[in-house]
C-alpha cells in the first residue's frame, strides 16, 4: 500500500507540471514571439538567454512528467512497483540537473534584466496579462508583491519553482521518517531529501548573486558595466559592502566574482583568474596575501570580522572555480573551512617584462609558479614543453626555436636545471648539425658528439670533451673533406697539446699542436712504414734536424728542408748497414701510446656516472644518465602545436633505481654475477649498458673508417683493457651504494683480485662491442706476416698426409697410419687431411669466439686431442716432449688453414689474463706462435720433394 506522502508527491507533481505548461504558454512563448531579432549585441544576448530559459523550462517539464508517470504507476500497482522504482528517488540526479539548468538560465536573465527589457518592447501586451500573472502566482505568497510587469514576470518564473522545491523537501523528509531503517529504498529517500535541500540553498544563493551582479552595473558606469556585468560573472563580494585595502596596489574598489578577482584603480581594471589565485594567511591575523603568476597582494580589512569574510569568500570562490564555475553543491557547502589546493592546472599569458613577456603557459602550477608538466609558447613561435619547477624549466624538456627560414627550427631535447640546459641532451640545429651530449648552465660541457650533415660544405664529426661550449680536453675530430682524423687534446676549440693525425692517404703524424697547428718535434709515418723523427713547421713541412728510418732498415740522419714546389731536401748520413727488419717490427711503430695516457682519454664519459654514484644514485638523475627517446624534430616541424615530450618507459628498461640496486644485491655469487653483468651490459638503458654503448661509440669514432690504421693498434688494445677496468669500477660503485642503503660497507679488493675480475668477468663481456674495429687493426698490423703465412699454408697444403708428416720430420712411430702396410707410391696417393682430424677440427674453432680465454681453451683442447691421438697410436698414455709436440702442432696448424692466424695470436696475447703468464696457456700460445713464424719462412713457402726442413730453428 502506498503512503500518504507518495499520494501528496503525486498531487505536487501534477500541480507543478500544469504550472510549467501554463508558464510556457502564457509567458515564455509570448516573450520569444514578441522579441524580434535584435541588431545590437546586448539585445541579442538577452534573446539568447530567453531562448535558453525556454529550453530549460521544457526539459524541466519533460522530466517532471516522467516522474509523474512513475508515481502513477506506483499508486496503480504498489505490489508490482516498489518505492525504489520512483524516478524521483532512483533518478534524483537527473531531476536535480534539470532544476539546476533552469536556475542558471533564469539567473542569467536576471543579471542582464532580460525581463524588464522584454516588457518594454511590448508593455501594452503585458499590462493586459496582469490578471493571468496573478493567477499563476496564486498560492505562492507573492501575488501581492508583483509591482511592475517585469517584476511580475520574474516572480512568475521563479516563485512556483521555489515553492515546489520547498514542498519537495518537506514531503521527502516526511517519507524518510515513515520508511523503516531496513527498508531497501531508505537510502534513496534520504539521499533525495538531502539533494533537494541543497538545491534550495543553491537557488537562494544563485538568486542573491544574480541580483547583486545586476545591481552592480549602475555603480560602475557604461564601459565597466558592459565588461563586468555579464551572464558569465556572478558577484560574490564588493569592497563597498565590506571595506578592504590592497597593497602595494592602491585599489579603489575590489570585486570578487565567481571566476575572477577584479581590482579597480581609476580607469584601470586588473582582473585575476581565480583558478590561478593562491591565498596565504598573514601573520598578524588581520591580513592575508594573494599570489598570482606575476603579482602578490596583501589584503587587509578594518576589523577581524571583515577580514574573515573576505578570506572565507575568496577561498570558497577559488575552490568552486577549480571545481567548475557553476558547480553544485552551493558555494561554502561542506564541513570546515575551505583549503584550495596548492597544485592545480591552468593557462596564463604573462604580461610583465622579461623572458616570459607575452608567453603563454599551460599546465601544472604550484603557489603562483609553473610547477610540474606544462607547455610554454611565445608569440615568435618558440615553444617549450616539459617539466617546470618554481617557474623555471627544470627536468626534461623540449625547446623549439624557429629560424628566419620558414621550415627551419632548432630543437633542443634536453634536461634542464633552473631554466638552463643541464645534463644530457640532443640538439638539432638549423645548420643541420646535431649535438648529443652533456650541458651545463646552457652550454655544451662534458662529453658530447657534434656531427654535421653529410651535405654540409665541410662535413665533420667531433667526439670528445667540451668546456663552456668549446672543444677542450681529449677528443676525436673526423674531417671528411680532407680525409683525415685528429686524435688528441683540445683547448678553446682548437687542437692544442699532444695529438695524432691519420689520413686516408696512409700518412700519420704525431706531435704537439699549438693553436690548431702541429709545431716542433714529432713523428711522421708514411704508408710504406718509413718513419721520420724530427721537427715540423706549422704547415706540417719537415725542417731542421731529423732522422728517417726506411722499411728496409736503412736510416738517413741529418738536416731536412723544403718548400712549396721545391720538394724535400736532405743533407746527412745514409746508413745501409742495418739488416732488414723482420715483419713483426711494425708493431714497434705505434702512435699515441705514452703521449696520450689511456687513463685520461674518456673521463668525460665516466664523469656523469661517477657523479650519479657519488650522489647515492638519486632517482631524479637516472633519466639524465640513461638518456631518453623522443620524436625527431623533423616530425615536430610538421605540427608544432602538438609538441610533446612523453617518454614511455621501455619494457626492457632497468626500472627504478631501487629495483636496479636490489637486483644487483641478489646477484653477487660468481655464477649469478656473470649472468647479471651480461644482462646489464647488454641493456642499453641500464647504467652499465649505457656506459658500454657510449664507449663503443667513442671506439668506433676513433678507430673505424680513417682511424683503421695499423699504427693505432696499441692505443686501441690498451683502451679496451682500460674500459674493462673502468666498467668493473663502475659496477663496484653501484654495489657500494646498494650496500650503503642496507647499512653495510663494501670491502676493498686488492690489485690481484681486481685484475682477475676484470679479465675473467668483464673483458669477455665487453670485447664483442669493440671486436670488429680492434680485430681490423690487428689484421692491418700483421698483414705482411699473415701474407707470408698464407703462402706457406698454400704450399704445405699440396702435400698428402704422409708426405707432410715426413717433411715435418714427425717421428714415424707417432703416425696414426703406421698400422697400414704402404709403399712409398701408395703413401703419396692417400686421401688428404685425415691424420689428427679431431685436433684439426678443434683448432679451427679458435676463430668462432672473441674471448681470449676461450681461444686459449680451444688451444689447450687441441693439445689434448693431439696427445690422445698419439696415445691411441702407441697404445698407452703418452706425454709429448717439446721435440715431438712442435712438429705435430705444426702439422695440425697447416691442416687447420686458419686465416689471419697472426692477428688471432697477437690479439689473444695482448688481451690474455696476466695470471696465465708462465702457465700452460702461455706455453701453448708460444708454441702456436712458433709454428706461425716457422710457416712464414722461405723454406716452408717453397718446399721441394725430398728436401727435409731442419729443426734447429726451433
Amino acid at each position: 500500500m502506498c503512503s500518504p506522502e507518495e499520494v501528496a508527491l503525486l498531487r505536487l507533481e501534477e500541480v507543478f507540471s500544469a504550472t510549467l505548461a501554463r508558464v510556457s504558454s502564457l509567458v515564455l512563448q509570448p516573450l520569444l514571439l514578441a522579441t524580434p531579432e535584435p541588431a545590437d549585441a546586448r539585445a541579442r544576448e538577452c534573446l539568447r538567454l530567453l531562448q535558453q530559459l525556454h529550453r530549460s523550462s521544457q526539459q524541466l517539464w519533460e522530466v517532471t512528467e516522467e516522474s509523474l508517470r512513475s508515481l502513477r504507476e506506483r499508486l496503480r500497482c504498489p505490489d508490482a512497483v516498489g518505492l525504489d522504482g520512483l524516478l524521483l528517488l532512483r533518478g534524483a540526479d537527473r531531476i536535480l540537473q534539470a532544476h539546476v539548468e533552469y536556475i542558471e538560465a533564469y539567473t542569467g536573465c536576471v543579471v542582464v534584466q532580460a525581463f524588464q527589457k522584454a516588457v518594454k518592447r511590448s508593455s501594452e501586451y503585458w499590462r493586459g496579462q496582469r490578471q493571468a500573472l496573478r493567477q499563476l502566482l496564486a498560492g505562492t505568497g507573492s501575488e501581492g508583491a508583483a509591482g511592475t510587469a517585469g517584476t511580475a514576470l520574474a516572480q512568475v518564473l521563479r516563485q512556483p519553482l521555489a515553492q515546489h522545491l520547498q514542498q519537495y523537501v518537506l514531503l521527502l523528509l516526511s517519507l524518510s521518517d515513515t520508511v523503516g531503517e531496513h527498508h531497501p529504498a531508505r537510502e534513496l529517500v534520504v539521499r533525495a531529501a538531502a539533494l533537494f535541500g541543497d538545491l534550495q540553498l543553491f537557488m537562494r544563493q544563485a538568486l542573491d548573486q544574480a541580483e547583486a551582479t545586476q545591481a552592480l552595473g549602475p555603480t560602475l558606469g557604461g564601459r565597466l558595466s558592459d565588461v563586468l556585468c555579464t551572464p558569465a560573472h556572478r558577484l560574490l563580494q564588493d569592497s563597498q559592502d565590506v571595506p578592504v585595502t590592497v597593497a602595494p596596489l592602491r585599489a579603489e574598489r575590489v570585486l570578487l566574482f565567481d571566476d575572477a578577482l577584479v581590482l579597480l584603480q581609476g580607469h584601470s581594471v586588473h582582473s585575476f583568474d581565480l583558478k590561478l589565485l593562491w591565498l596565504e594567511p598573514g601573520q598578524d591575523g588581520r591580513a592575508f596575501r594573494l599570489v598570482t603568476p606575476e603579482d602578490e597582494f596583501s589584503f587587509c580589512a578594518k576589523d577581524p570580522q571583515g577580514q574573515a569574510v573576505w578570506q572565507w569568500k575568496v577561498a570558497q570562490a577559488v575552490c568552486q572555480a577549480l571545481r567548475g564555475k557553476k558547480d553544485f553543491p552551493v558555494l561554502g557547502a561542506g564541513p570546515g573551512p575551505p583549503e584550495p589546493p596548492a597544485c592545480r592546472c591552468g593557462a596564463y599569458t604573462f604580461r610583465g617584462e622579461g623572458r616570459l613577456c607575452q608567453a603563454t603557459y599551460e599546465g601544472e602550477w604550484c603557489r603562483g609558479r609553473p610547477h610540474g608538466k606544462g607547455t610554454l609558447k611565445w608569440p615568435d613561435g618558440r615553444n617549450h614543453v616539459g617539466d617546470f619547477c618554481r617557474g623555471l624549466e627544470h627536468g626534461f624538456g623540449i625547446h623549439l626555436v624557429p629560424q628566419a627560414s620558414e621550415d627551419k627550427f632548432e630543437c633542443y631535447k634536453c634536461h634542464w636545471r633552473e631554466g638552463s640546459m643541464h645534463g644530457y641532451g640532443i640538439c638539432e640545429y638549423s645548420t643541420d648539425e646535431v649535438y648529443k651530449g652533456y650541458f651545463q648552465a646552457g652550454l655544451r660541457h662534458g662529453f658530447g658528439v657534434l656531427e654535421s650533415a653529410p651535405q654540409a660544405p665541410r662535413p665533420c664529426k667531433y667526439t670528445g670533451h667540451w668546456e663552456r661550449d668549446q672543444r677542450s680536453g681529449y677528443g676525436v675530430e673526423d674531417d671528411r673533406e680532407r680525409g683525415e682524423r685528429y686524435i688528441g687534446m683540445w683547448q678553446a676549440d682548437q687542437r692544442h697539446g699532444p695529438g695524432v693525425v691519420v689520413t686516408q692517404a696512409g700518412v700519420s703524424y704525431q706531435g704537439t699542436f699549438q693553436a690548431d697547428k702541429m709545431l716542433g718535434p714529432g713523428l711522421l709515418l708514411s704508408e710504406d712504414d718509413s718513419l721520420y723523427e724530427g721537427c715540423f713547421t706549422r704547415d706540417l713541412t719537415i725542417t731542421g734536424r731529423g732522422k728517417v728510418t726506411f722499411p728496409n732498415g736503412f736510416t738517413l740522419e741529418g738536416s731536412f728542408g723544403g718548400g712549396a714546389g721545391r720538394g724535400l731536401h736532405a743533407q746527412g748520413v745514409l746508413d745501409t748497414a742495418a739488416l732488414p727488419p723482420d715483419p713483426g717490427s711494425t708493431c714497434k711503430r705505434q702512435l699515441g701510446r705514452g703521449v696520450l695516457p689511456v687513463e685520461s682519454r674518456w673521463q668525460g664519459v665516466y664523469g656523469p656516472f661517477q657523479d650519479f654514484v657519488q650522489a647515492g644514485c638519486p632517482g631524479e638523475l637516472q633519466e639524465g644518465l640513461l638518456g631518453f627517446h623522443v620524436q625527431s624534430s623533423r616530425e615536430l616541424r610538421k605540427s608544432r602545436e602538438y609538441l610533446c615530450c612523453d617518454r614511455t618507459p621501455h619494457e626492457d628498461g632497468p626500472g627504478s633505481v631501487e629495483e636496479m640496486l636490489e637486483e644487483l644485491l641478489r646477484h653477487r655469487e660468481p655464477r649469478a654475477l656473470l649472468q647479471y653483468l651480461g644482462k646489464a651490459l647488454s641493456n642499453a638503458l641500464h647504467p652499465l649498458g649505457k656506459l658500454l654503448r657510449t664507449l663503443t661509440l667513442t671506439f668506433q669514432a676513433t678507430y673505424a673508417g680513417v682511424g683503421a690504421n695499423k699504427h693505432l693498434q696499441g692505443m686501441a688494445q690498451e683502451e679496451v683493457k682500460q674500459h674493462a677496468r673502468e666498467l668493473w669500477a663502475s659496477y663496484r660503485g653501484l654495489l657500494r651504494v646498494a650496500l650503503q642503503r642496507k647499512g653495510q660497507t663494501l670491502e676493498d679488493e686488492d690489485a690481484e683480485t681486481r685484475d682477475l675480475r676484470v679479465h675473467g668477468l668483464v673483458l669477455p663481456l665487453v670485447l664483442p662491442s669493440f671486436y670488429p674495429e680492434l680485430f681490423t687493426l690487428y689484421l692491418l698490423l700483421h698483414e705482411k706476416e699473415d701474407g707470408l703465412y698464407s703462402q706457406g699454408i698454400a704450399s704445405l697444403s699440396l702435400f698428402p698426409d704422409t708426405k707432410l708428416l715426413e717433411f715435418l720430420e714427425v717421428q714415424k712411430h707417432l703416425w696414426p697410419l703406421k698400422d697400414l702396410t704402404l709403399t712409398t707410391n701408395q703413401r703419396h696417393s692417400l686421401v688428404r687431411d685425415k691424420c689428427f682430424l679431431s685436433a684439426t677440427e678443434c683448432l679451427q674453432k679458435m676463430i668462432t669466439t672473441v674471448d681470449p680465454r676461450e681461444k686459449l681453451e680451444v688451444l689447450e683442447k687441441t693439445y689434448r686431442e693431439i696427445e690422445a691421438t698419439v696415445s691411441r697410436v702407441l697404445g698407452r698414455e703418452h706425454k709429448l716432449p717439446m721435440d715431438d709436440l712442435l712438429p705435430l702442432l705444426l702439422y695440425v696448424v697447416a691442416r687447420a688453414r686458419i686465416q689471419h692466424l697472426g692477428a688471432e695470436i697477437h690479439l689473444t696475447r695482448d688481451l690474455m689474463d696476466p695470471s696465465h703468464a708462465g702457465g700452460l696457456y702461455d706455453f701453448l700460445l708460444t708454441a702456436l706462435e712458433s709454428c706461425y713464424q716457422h710457416i712464414q719462412k722461405e723454406d716452408m713457402r717453397l718446399p721441394r720433394p725430398g728436401r727435409h726442413q731442419p729443426w734447429e730453428a726451433w
